[in-house]
């Protein structure tokens, strides 16, 4: 079990390709580390939206960074499905937040997820912010292409259904996806639990490509 301190996560950087991924990935972490870190500060990027996503981009946001110490909410337009032929633009963008983030925690999407958008934003990440610890989450979607999480961050049941009611009320665009429903989103917070042996029978899983073990001289 990996423990982390209100000292060593006082700034998160969430990183999304389109509206919604970051909620469906790690929503419930978020929930809990500001809630358990009382001086959170969340850096949230969206990369891809219209104007109708952004407005629900946001409205998500402020419900889930509500208790968060400050926020920085940043939605960005560029087209869903084209990233890896604009990569160079997007680069640009990564770049520029490099010079004013410095997080301790980075949130991004799984570097095998078979959608390309998502997997640019993955790539561009571990190519930006070289010396952090990087956690990738994933989305459950048509593709199939779930696979077998290396860590595990459990979550009561209350703050499953604040994730779930959340997404659920701002993104009522995607309300008639197959994928977007209570039970979907549910089936993978169980699974993850089951899987974690969690005590509260809940979880949101990650993949850890690296991590450093701090340990104090005696």
């Amino acid at each position: 079990m990996l423990s982390l301190r209100s000292d060593d996560v006082r700034r998160i950087l969430c990183l999304g390709a389109h509206p919604d991924d970051i909620e469906i990935g790690c929503g419930g972490t978020v929930l809990a580390l500001i809630e358990q870190f009382r001086n959170v500060a969340v850096d949230w990027v969206v990369f891809s939206s219209t104007p109708e996503r952004e407005r629900e981009a946001r409205a998500s946001a402020d419900a889930f960074l509500a208790a968060a110490k400050e926020n920085t909410v940043v939605v960005k337009s560029f087209r869903d499905g084209f990233f890896p032929y604009v990569g160079g633009e997007i680069k640009e963008e990564f770049e520029r937040l490099k010079l004013t983030c410095a997080p301790d925690l980075v949130l991004t999407h799984y570097r095998h997820d078979l959608h390309q958008d998502h997997r640019l934003i993955s790539e561009l990440t571990w190519n930006t912010f070289r010396n952090h610890l990087i956690l990738e989450y994933e989305i459950p979607k048509y593709d199939g292409d779930l696979g077998a999480p290396n860590l595990f961050l459990p979550l009561d049941e209350s703050t499953c259904r604040r994730k779930i009611d959340y997404i659920l009320d701002a993104f009522r665009s995607q309300a008639d996806k197959p994928w977007f429903s209570r039970e979907v989103f549910t089936a993978v917070l169980r699974l993850r639990g089951m899987e974690a042996n969690s005590p509260t029978a809940y979880a949101e899983g990650f993949y850890c490509r690296k991590a450093v073990l701090g340990m104090e001289a005696r």
